[in-house]
């Protein structure tokens, strides 16, 4: 038996915002590909690579968010709802992709160091940190609330943080004529994105693969339903994210006494109250047993 009471109302994001800041990345990107060839400065490309991977995450972000409102039906029983989850996965790979691009670059640039034009580095790192913080500010009130969203506003963040080093690297190189910083921050822009990337890859993955939440402990909830069942007790537990909004558990109830179907309604309505107020569970469903002659561990093997 499944209810599903729309306990958690989350917070609406706005793809607007999202449409914004693809605009702003793509002019971004643009510039900085033809200034790191004129200027012959790989962490203002490697900069670029990074604007570029962020126009595609972005894109897909806006996709996965439009897809992820679509209704469920016959064929699609959940609708899109893992959309966004997904596009979350990609970007958080792709960034960690570009890093290791990136580090390999920044090696053998290290090892071959050459003169670089560093006043246009300097203009076109600056249009960099106004145009990513524009974006980026624009996602932040979303990012908090969704890790679609939030996998695109760290694409646009280390972007911005990544400028921010490039313009130092620009200046050192412009004053000081150390043209090696060009390869050491290069490297410590990758190095940035894939401890950024790797919190998001491992967040989604653990979703799509069905994983218990790792902030609840089943046989807690386990203990605290018991408390309102007596003797009859659960078995054969599931409990995952369908998305990062809804949380769903599934169980067999081995009822002790062969109890009506409004005994047993009722009993599911007290499940479902401890489900949602203890541990912001909002939809199960639970299979009532009788006399059935199966395995009663909390956890059994399909």
């Amino acid at each position: 038996m499944a209810h599903d009471h729309s306990y958690h109302h989350h917070h609406e994001v706005n793809d607007k915002n999202l449409s914004v800041s693809i605009f702003l990345n793509i002019g971004i990107t643009i510039a900085q590909i033809v200034g790191g060839f004129i200027s012959g400065s790989l962490s203002l490309l490697s900069d670029a690579l990074h604007n570029f991977s962020d126009v595609i995450s972005l894109v897909l972000s806006l996709f996965a968010h439009r897809l992820s409102k679509q209704k469920a039906n016959e064929i699609r029983t959940f609708g899109y709802k893992r959309a966004e989850i997904i596009a979350a996965f990609i970007n958080s790979a792709t960034l960690i992709f570009v890093a290791l691009f990136l580090i390999y670059e920044a090696i053998i640039r290290f090892e071959n160091p050459v003169e670089i034009s560093s006043e246009l580095v300097i203009w076109l790192s600056v249009l960099g940190i106004a145009f990513n913080g524009f974006s980026a500010l624009l996602l932040k009130k979303d990012a908090d609330h969704n890790l679609n969203m939030k996998s695109a506003y760290l694409h646009l963040f280390t972007d911005m943080m990544a400028s921010v080093a490039v313009l130092l690297g620009g200046i050192l190189m412009k004053y000081l004529q150390w043209f090696w910083v060009d390869s050491v921050i290069t490297f410590a822009i990758a190095i940035y994105l894939i401890i950024m990337g790797f919190g998001i890859l491992k967040s989604t993955t653990k979703i799509l693969m069905l994983f218990t939440p790792e902030n609840l402990d089943i046989t807690e909830i386990v203990h605290a339903i018991h408390k309102v069942t007596g003797t009859h007790l659960l078995h054969h537990i599931h409990l995952w994210h369908l998305n990062e909004h809804e949380l769903h558990f599934e169980a067999h109830l081995d009822c002790k006494e062969n109890i009506s179907i409004a005994q047993f309604n009722l009993l599911v309505d007290e499940i479902e109250e401890v489900l949602h107020h203890e541990f912001q569970i909002n939809h199960c469903t639970i299979q009532p047993e009788f006399d059935k002659n199966c395995a009663k561990d909390f956890i059994v093997q399909d």
